[in-house]
């Protein structure tokens, strides 16, 4: 059994080899790809992962939103502090992956598929734009069986926070679920990501029935907007939206639950279940021509809220940590 001290944060979501390159117009024509955007890639986008390793000069980065996530609470946490879970496949791009996570010391128990690829996702950047096309592969096929294997459902016992990245509402609600009971049963805290509008949007009963078991639910403004249109709240102030999940119904009435809600260069909005007051928190400063990429800065916030969290730090110093990981994140090319 891992001592009390290790593996004290269990993370699941969709697990991603991403496959990031500077591109130019030719690629982009070539796959039909926008400048700046983010698809499921069909049939004729299959040869941009071996293109972009093969002539573009690629980098290979474990991606995957909660695996970011993981990674930056790792960077904050003592080693071995955080397991991750998800879906990939038996090939060369899972082996990257898990090389990848290694050096980050990042503890992965994958479900491996032996029909599927594990999930890649080729990212095209031209100038400040970035396109991204990823194919879920594996990831899509994680399951319940899996987590509920001797070894892996030791490890999530062992655990004392949980993070699910909302991603994972399209793959297997009920590990969702399960790992939301045992954090409840155990008064742990369960921490949940919105992720992208469409998870409220189209995926609302799964993410719903979860709802009660959120001690700590982030999203970003968008996201926060399209969770108030699904669910009729007829309100668009990201204040009062904060407010409204954060009063929710709740099962572990242990904890008040925390709703926070990031804007990019805009303050972070917190509400607490019960208080009236919403807390503003400014962003770090970062000079512009400091600003490399901001793909990730959202899962990297998360990582130093979570590892915050994690080591029983007030609040504010779990934003903090969040604000202060995210402006190193966007200083770096990708979520690295």
């Amino acid at each position: 059994m891992a001592s009390p001290k290790q593996y004290r944060l269990l993370c699941l979501e969709n697990p991603l080899l991403d496959i990031q390159a500077v591109g130019d117009e030719a690629i982009l024509k070539k796959y039909d790809l926008k400048a700046n955007d983010a698809i499921l890639a069909e049939e004729k986008h299959q040869g941009i992962f071996e293109d972009l390793l093969n002539n573009y000069d690629a980098k290979l980065i474990a991606g995957g939103a909660a695996q970011n996530t993981a990674r930056g609470a790792q960077y904050l946490l003592p080693p071995n502090s955080v397991v991750y879970l998800g879906g990939v496949g038996d090939d060369k791009y899972a082996a990257i992956l898990q090389d990848a996570v290694k050096q980050a010391g990042l503890r992965v128990e994958y479900r491996v598929d032996a029909k599927e690829k594990t999930g890649r996702c080729g990212v095209v950047i031209t100038g400040h734009n970035r396109s991204m096309c990823t194919e879920l592969g594996a990831a899509n096929h994680y399951d319940l069986e899996h987590l509920k294997s001797p070894e892996v459902w030791a490890l999530a016992e062992n655990s004392e926070v949980y993070y699910v990245g909302g991603y994972h509402f399209t793959v297997c609600p009920p590990a969702i679920m399960e790992l939301a009971k045992l954090a409840a049963a155990s008064n742990k805290p369960f921490i949940l990501s919105l992720s992208a509008p469409f998870i409220p949007q189209f995926f609302k009963d799964p993410l719903d029935a979860s709802a009660p078991y959120w001690d700590y639910v982030i999203g970003n403004e968008t996201e926060a907007a399209a969770y108030s249109e699904s669910h009729g709240l007829g309100i668009t102030d990201v204040k009062e939206i904060a407010k409204a999940l954060a009063n929710l119904p709740k099962v572990n009435t242990q904890r008040k639950r925390v709703a926070i809600i990031t804007q990019g260069t805009d303050p972070t909005i917190v509400a607490i279940q019960g208080e009236d007051e919403v807390k503003e928190y400014p962003v770090h400063q970062i000079a512009k021509e400091q600003i490399n990429d901001t793909n990730g800065a959202g899962d990297a916030f998360a990582g130093g809220l979570t590892a915050g969290i994690v080591e029983g730090r007030s609040l504010d110093e779990s934003i903090n940590m969040g604000q202060w990981l995210a402006r190193l994140s966007i200083q770096e090319l990708g979520p690295s």
